[in-house]
């Protein structure tokens, strides 16, 4: 009878547990403290109230209008960049990869200079009318604009692990290049489609730095959650706990789902996540 060895778990160095328990500790003491703080007789009075519902309305809706925008124009740049060479593909890729390394308030005043009434587009703006500094529609624009490379990033990376043979085969069938695209491409890259969705609109509605610097901190107009704790932690304290909480428990509930939903599937492929 052959017996198969038991899998023998690989020993942890004794000096790494210290670093990684360090690690675990900056990571877990604030969220600790901010729930340990929290007024939890006043959760339900302070969410209720009307500044703060306001506040979450309008990062509801810049939050999903800047996720829509993001898959309007980032899935087909996934595309381009993970199919087409051209020249100076590594240039956009940077390019797309530089928001997330740019930190926010910068962003906002590239945004500034951009979209301003007297940035590069300005005038262009002007002459058709449209306003996008301080206003609902440039508090999208600048959380789509931190938000647009983690859905770039993830469609791209599936779309170039494609097996192109379903999609070779849907094109001897007579399908064109844009049917293909929509009835075969997108379909098998759906998990990676929804988990960087799902994580742009995460950026989007937790952003802060370009939006107050682009779009300013207008109540009932730009003042989403995020620059709604900044002012409550002048003037109420414990309300802006009581709204941090809020972003924390909708933040951990799009992990927990990421995870259970879309990650998990993906360990039990060749080369996927650890």
């Amino acid at each position: 009878m052959i017996t198969t060895p038991k899998a023998v778990r690989p020993r942890v160095p004794a000096l790494l547990w210290i670093p990684a328990a360090g690690a675990l500790v900056l990571i877990v003491l604030p969220l600790a403290g901010l729930v340990v703080r929290a007024p939890w007789a006043q959760v339900l009075p302070r969410l209720t109230d009307p500044a703060v519902t306001e506040s979450l309305r309008l990062s509801l809706v810049c939050s999903f209008a800047a996720l829509g925008l993001s898959l309007l124009v980032g899935v087909p740049l996934a595309w381009l960049l993970a199919r087409v060479e051209f020249p100076g593909k590594a240039l956009v890729r940077a390019a797309v990869l530089l928001p997330l390394v740019l930190p926010p308030v910068v962003g906002g005043v590239a945004l500034l200079l951009a979209f301003g009434r007297n940035g590069l587009a300005g005038p262009l703006l002007d002459a058709a009318g449209v306003r996008l500094p301080f206003t609902t529609a440039g508090a999208v624009l600048a959380e789509t604009f931190v938000a647009l490379p983690f859905l770039t990033l993830s469609v791209e990376g599936a779309i170039a692990g494609l097996d192109r043979r379903h999609e070779e085969v849907a094109a001897t069938l007579g399908s064109g290049p844009l049917r293909v695209f929509g009835t075969v491409t997108l379909p098998l890259v759906a998990p990676a489609l929804a988990a960087g969705g799902a994580l742009a609109w995460a950026r989007a509605l937790g952003e802060f730095g370009a939006t107050i610097t682009f779009a300013g901190n207008l109540p009932g107009e730009t003042q989403t959650l995020p620059l709604a704790v900044y002012l409550l932690l002048q003037d109420d304290p414990d309300a802006a706990i009581v709204v941090s909480l809020l972003l924390l428990a909708v933040s951990a509930a799009l992990l927990i789902a990421l995870r259970a939903r879309w990650l998990s599937p993906l360990r039990s492929r060749p080369g996927a996540l650890p």
